[in-house]
């Protein structure tokens, strides 16, 4: 079985007693990213992987969310997760990224499934007896079935399972960092505390706890970015990534200079203290597109990326390979015609979830977390 990145549905597809092998485009693990958050669904799926407790020693449990203005008063909190605590018994964890994929390629080492590194797919040869998959090194594999596990902006996709359609942009981006507590005041560090949303004028900014010891801050200020005069091109975006990544201290902290209240200087000192960001355009895909082509299946955001602020990217993937294992261990039928009804029973759901959501944020007014 091939693949490209993210390593979660191998461990558990592996028990099957499906041999696996896992091409990773990048050269070696990615120190890049954020922090996510994953859901009791995820967790539940994590905890059966036998990764739960590891994962939970470098994340954040807090569940919390508290919504400011930008005046600096409390406009609300609740809980995060609520009743699905109670439904599944599990809670919610803020994680960094790094720490996810350590935690979830240690698992696969100890699995024995193999990953090969720099592996870029360049072609796919899709045939009735297997998959034969051509790399930019000149090396080739074949197995019985190819799982496109590789990002909204998928390379199975767009060279074999559906070519005519690419993501699309949003209109909205996102610049994050993680940040040190120790470059904070205790103050300011007290105060962070699960999840926190200021809304302001030009858009959302968003601080979060993402280490178990609270030791490490995750910020995000998701607006409008209008897309590049050039298009939505790679060179359009490298310069007004460079726009936005050189500018962000100067732009935010101007946004920023009348937020009142102890929790303003909270976000003064967050952005002031930050040296480094990244920029994230956030991109989606129709959920009506194909998932699957013969022997080919997309899965995770590769299939149905999930808006970034839901918070569900992570647990929609487990969630998906979690089915698959179960049909693939217990379908009789052909692989084109397994792959083919994993969609037709998984695509309802997102979609009727996608829509409950949509409907959530229209009545609410918000259109500034990239849905």
């Amino acid at each position: 079985m091939l693949r490209q990145t993210k390593q979660q549905p191998f461990v558990y597809i592996k028990k099957t007693n499906i041999l696996c092998t896992i091409y990773e485009i990048r050269s070696e693990p990615t120190t890049l990213g954020g922090a996510i958050g994953i859901t009791p669904n995820g967790l539940r799926l994590l905890d059966r992987l036998g990764v739960s407790d590891e994962l939970h020693k470098y994340g954040s449990d807090h569940v919390k969310i508290s919504m400011h203005s930008i005046g600096g008063s409390l406009l609300g909190q609740q809980d995060l997760i609520g009743p699905a605590r109670e439904m599944t018994g599990f809670g919610y964890l803020r994680i960094k990224r790094t720490d996810l994929q350590k935690v979830m390629t240690d698992a696969v080492d100890k699995a024995r499934i193999p990953i090969h590194y720099n592996k870029r797919i360049t072609s796919i040869k899709d045939t009735t007896d297997g998959v034969e998959v051509t790399f930019s090194d000149g090396t080739v594999d074949t197995g019985d079935f190819l799982l496109g596990c590789d990002g909204i902006h998928s390379t199975v996709r767009k060279l074999h399972v559906d070519p005519e359609q690419a993501p699309e942009y949003t209109g909205m981006a996102a610049l994050g960092a993680l940040i040190s507590a120790s470059s904070l005041s205790e103050a300011a560090t007290s105060q962070i505390r699960g999840m926190n949303i200021t809304f302001t004028e030009e858009g959302t900014l968003l601080a979060m706890t993402c280490s178990a010891s609270n030791d490490e801050f995750f910020w995000a200020f998701s607006k409008e970015v209008p897309l590049p005069d050039s298009g939505d091109a790679r060179d359009g975006w490298e310069v007004r990534r460079k726009e936005e990544v050189d500018g962000f201290k100067s732009s935010l902290l101007d946004i920023l200079k009348n937020a009142g209240g102890e929790w303003g200087d909270v976000m003064r000192q967050l952005v002031e203290n930050t040296s480094v960001v990244k920029f994230y355009p956030t991109y989606k895909l129709p959920l009506d597109r194909p998932w699957n082509k013969g022997r080919c299946l997309l899965l995770g955001d590769a299939a149905h990326a999930m808006p970034p602020h839901a918070g569900q990217g992570v647990s929609m993937a487990l969630e998906d390979v979690f089915l698959l294992s179960r049909m693939l261990e217990n379908e009789p039928k052909s692989l084109p015609d397994t792959f083919q009804k994993f969609s037709e029973i998984r695509r309802p759901g997102l979609m009727s979830w996608l829509a409950d959501l949509l409907k959530m944020e229209r009545s609410e007014g918000r259109r500034d977390l990239g849905v």
